[in-house]
């Protein structure tokens, strides 16, 4: 059974979120604030922490970066949990850190894809990198391996909430130059990790299960 961490500082938000994770079959531990979450992980280590990010007075992003500071809980990882809207800075600036990024409201099924796909990625990367390993292939080459196979798909899902946000197909609607220019950014990012990642595969071929 998998233990997740609820962070909000609504105490009404947190009791929701544990009784649709206990009700899926998730063990949960409550934080009601982003001071008790970093508190917390001092001695519990969730297998996936939700954190929201309209906090006080510590708020989710300032929350995340603690976490990852710490060698201790920096690859526990976070799915962000929030109503705020996602901006183009925040996917770029937070993007490395996060699994995933979620919007309120949000109905069971969804919030159970959404750990579900960030676990049975993990346990993916965790396994070709095992099995890469165990082929004698660089640590190096493996760690990066590691980090743009989950970079790509996080980037991926990032790109789609702010598509769906800023209203791309909707040729009525304006986007400013400077989130048109930060989402252009992304996608060629997107583009040169997804090459590399394919010329990276083409050296582990035949160990990896991707």
């Amino acid at each position: 059974m998998y233990t997740i961490l609820v962070v909000d500082d609504s105490p009404f938000i947190v009791d929701v979120f544990v009784t649709m994770l206990e009700r899926g079959g998730y063990r949960t531990v409550a934080a009601y604030g982003g001071e008790e979450c970093l508190e917390i992980l001092k001695t519990v280590t969730p297998d996936l922490i939700l954190l929201d990010i309209m906090m006080e007075p510590v708020d989710g992003w300032e929350t995340l970066e603690r976490i990852k500071e710490n060698s201790k809980t920096k690859e526990i990882p976070v799915l962000m949990l929030t109503a705020k809207q996602l901006t183009p800075t925040e996917a770029q600036e937070y993007g490395i850190y996060i699994e995933d990024y979620v919007l309120k409201p949000i109905t069971h099924r969804e919030l159970y894809d959404a750990i579900e796909h960030v676990l049975k990625r993990q346990q993916s990367i965790k396994s070709d990198i095992d099995l890469a390993k165990q082929s004698g292939f660089d640590t190096e080459i493996i760690a990066e391996y590691a980090r743009l196979s989950k970079s790509i798909d996080v980037n991926k899902r990032l790109m789609k909430i702010l598509e769906t946000t800023y209203n791309f197909d909707d040729a009525k609607v304006r986007v400013s130059e400077e989130i048109s220019n930060a989402i252009k950014g992304m996608e060629m990012n997107i583009k040169f990790q997804e090459d590399r990642l394919r010329q990276i595969k083409g050296n582990l071929s035949g160990t990896t299960s991707s």
